[in-house]
């Protein structure tokens, strides 16, 4: 069993991806990014994280993650609840979705996800 890489940033760990995978990253970065222009890019569990608010806990977080033929969102419990009927063409998991990387990433709702969660996050706050 090897030890998983560790990386100092999120290019880095983006750059690290096998090309197909690269591209739906910095997508989903972009994503992420319009949404919540001011979320502070981390890592968390060794894998990218956009903490919503300063400081913010793993509950404060969306985290996104490359695979060789998906790449991950983990948006959170409740955003993966509240978009479910539009998941469905997915493969989610309580808190996540993988998003194949031989098809376009649904943009509008990515964009409609980390929102709904920075709303979540900022009243909760």
């Amino acid at each position: 069993m090897s030890t998983p890489k560790s990386y100092t940033t999120v290019d880095a760990y983006i750059q690290a991806q096998p090309e197909a995978t690269r591209k739906a990253l910095l997508q989903l970065r972009s994503y992420i990014l319009e949404a919540a222009p001011n979320a502070i890019e981390t890592f968390n569990y060794n894998i990218p994280a956009f903490s919503l608010v300063e400081n913010g806990k793993r509950d404060q977080q969306i985290m996104i993650a490359g695979y060789t033929n998906h790449v991950g969102l983990y948006p959170h419990p409740s955003t993966i609840q509240f978009f479910g009927h539009e998941l469905g063409e997915y493969k989610t998991g309580k808190g996540s979705v993988q998003f194949p990387v031989t098809q376009p990433l649904p943009k509008s709702l990515i964009i409609r996800m980390v929102a709904y969660r920075l709303k979540l996050v900022r009243e909760e706050a």
